[in-house]
This record gives C-alpha cells, structure tokens and sequence, in this order.
C-alpha cells in the first residue's frame, strides 16, 4: 500500500470514530469590557434530538486581553448553557449509557482545551440532560452547568421505539 493510500485509509479510520457534533450558530455577541472580551451565545440544536436547542455562553478572550495577560492560546472555562424544546421532539439513535453522548464541541485553546456538550438521557424520570463542561488534557476542570428537558408528559417520537 502506497503512503497516500495509507493516510488516507487512517484519516478516514479517525474521522468515522469522531463523534457527531452539531454546529453552532452565534446568536448573541455582548461585550464586556474595553478591552474587547466579550461573551458569546451561541444556539446548538441536537443532532440526535430534533426540536431540541441549547443555547451555550462562553468567554471569547480579545487580542489585548491575550498580549496583557501572556496567555495567548487559550479562553477560560467559564460557560453555561440553558437547553429548551424549540418544535416537536423526535429522538433518534441516540446513546442510553450512563457516559451518554458528546454533541457539541468547541476548542478554547489552540490544542489542549474543549468545551464539550454531553447529552445524557435519565431513562428513570424520563429527562435529557445536557452537561457542558471544558475538557483539558493534563488538568480537568470542575467548571460545569446543566439543563434537562423533561420528556414526561411530551409528545415525543422515538425513531427507534421508547427504551423500556
């Protein structure tokens, strides 16, 4: 096997175990100081949920901020999200383990630092829950929020049948 035909083989070995991650569209920009830091909102549907959004803040650092704090590759953890059903709810393959699902992902640094939205479904009360967190690879954060939405009581279509 040639070296292209290799890398190519492996690149699409790794690109099929990535995960689903849905795409964020930036539905609010504030600004903070004078210094240009602002806090962004973006508005994150699930891709495995639809008639699900989420909508997550973050820091995004300015170019000032980073030249006058030397901390140049990175945004902090800070963030926060609020998940609400945004149209009628169908729930596709989705995963029911206790780890549940990654569907969001965004990088805060050049490498190391991820904002991470995991979809977790409490099949006991019936609820999706969503946790967001930063995700780092020497040192992990406690910097964490969540939102459920309850599905007790919803009109809710399951692609593959309800789990029992």
């Amino acid at each position: 096997m040639t070296s292209r035909k290799f890398y190519s083989a492996m690149a699409a070995v790794f690109l099929g175990l990535a995960p689903v991650s849905a795409s964020a569209e930036v539905v609010g920009k504030v600004g903070v100081d004078w210094t240009g830091n602002d806090i962004l909102v973006d508005a994150v549907p699930d891709p495995g949920v639809s008639g699900v959004t989420c909508h997550v803040t973050y820091f995004d650092r300015s170019v000032i901020d980073r030249l006058r704090k030397g901390n140049w590759f990175e945004d902090p953890s800070n963030s926060s999200i609020a998940c609400r059903q945004t149209g009628p709810i169908e729930i596709g393959d989705i995963n029911l383990s206790q780890s549940g699902e990654e569907v969001f992902r965004a990088g805060l640094s050049l490498i190391w630092k991820k904002l991470v939205v995991t979809r977790i479904y409490d099949k006991k009360n019936d609820t999706l829950v969503y946790l967001i967190h930063s995700r780092e690879l020497t040192n992990g954060s406690a910097k964490m929020a969540i939102s459920t939405i309850p599905l007790f009581g919803q009109s809710v279509t399951w692609k593959n049948g309800k789990p029992k």
